[in-house]
């Protein structure tokens, strides 16, 4: 076996170890330990902070510019995921960038349906502009549902006449909540951690009885057009690889500057697991190249 495949072994070997909770809380609390099992580095600075009503969490290292920030919009299908499933990691992507960043906590389903986790967003990007933080210092980020949210926030902000950032990042994006993508049936074999049943009922506690082809759940409806430059990343054993896919060719044909990058035998958020993984560090590697290049 070559080194990424016993890594990927080892991490698929530790999710396969523990069945899905059926109760929500369980399934909350699931991907927060996943999280937990990853130690902060100790020159990270982690301070809590309502961000416009939203709660929310700066970390900081050494090397990072104060007056630059990555916002982040964690995953977890819009009913799981917080600050601290993915502090590990989004802190790990501040160091590679040399910015601040500021996670949020944004408002789940189902007990808060759409579009709650996008007025989340919006409040926190108007959080950054009056701390004093310049759009083109700003970069919005997400996993999984937080890369639809993420076109979807970006998209919002336009509508609303707002400076845009300077770029964004979508690892993994889930931006088909119909889930109408091939790969939702040819990557199921393989894809250890998201599957169509799953995801169906996760799109049923977000919608809340909306349609799911609306633009602002499912970005490849949506009008890309004047979007800053896009960074989407997948792995090629994701169910979600036809999200990721469509989403950058919809971007591409609005005329949006669109970096789609297709990790090999990824999986499903695989930059969670950076410190056991290297096309995880090499991938939070090229994130931080891409932002940096786009501050400049």
């Amino acid at each position: 076996m070559t080194n990424t495949e016993t890594e990927l072994a080892a991490i698929r070997a530790m999710l396969a170890s523990g069945q899905r909770p059926a109760d929500l809380a369980g399934r909350r609390q699931r991907l927060d330990d996943l999280g937990a099992r990853y130690e902060i580095p100790a020159d990270v600075v982690v301070e809590p902070v309502d961000a416009g009503g939203v709660k929310a969490e700066w970390t900081t290292t050494p090397a990072a510019d104060p007056t630059r920030v990555i916002m982040f919009l964690h995953g977890g299908g819009y009913i799981s995921g917080s600050i601290k499933s993915h502090r590990h990691m989004i802190a790990q992507a501040g160091r590679e960038a040399g910015t601040r960043t500021l996670a949020l906590g944004y408002r789940l389903a189902p007990e808060h349906p759409f579009p709650a986790a996008l007025e989340d967003a919006l409040n926190g990007y108007r959080f950054l502009l009056s701390r004093g933080f310049l759009p083109e210092n700003i970069v919005i980020a997400g996993e999984s549902a937080g890369g639809g949210l993420t076109i979807a926030t970006l998209v919002s902000l336009r509508e609303a006449g707002m400076a845009l950032p300077a770029c964004a990042w979508c690892s993994s994006p889930w931006a088909d909540l119909e889930m109408s993508g091939d790969t939702m049936q040819t990557k199921a074999a393989v894809d250890p951690l998201i599957q169509g049943p799953y995801l169906h009922e996760l799109a049923t506690a977000y919608l809340n009885g909306l349609n799911p082809r609306m633009p602002m759940v499912s970005p490849i409806h949506a009008d890309l057009r004047g979007l800053p430059p896009l960074l989407i990343q997948v792995g090629s054993d994701e169910t979600l690889l036809d999200d990721a896919l469509r989403l950058a060719g919809v971007a591409a044909t609005a005329n949006v500057r669109t970096t789609l990058q297709v990790w090999p035998h990824m999986i499903h958020a695989w930059h969670l697991f950076y410190a056991q993984l290297a096309d995880g560090r090499r991938a939070l590697a090229e994130v931080g190249a891409f932002v940096r290049a786009n501050m400049s």
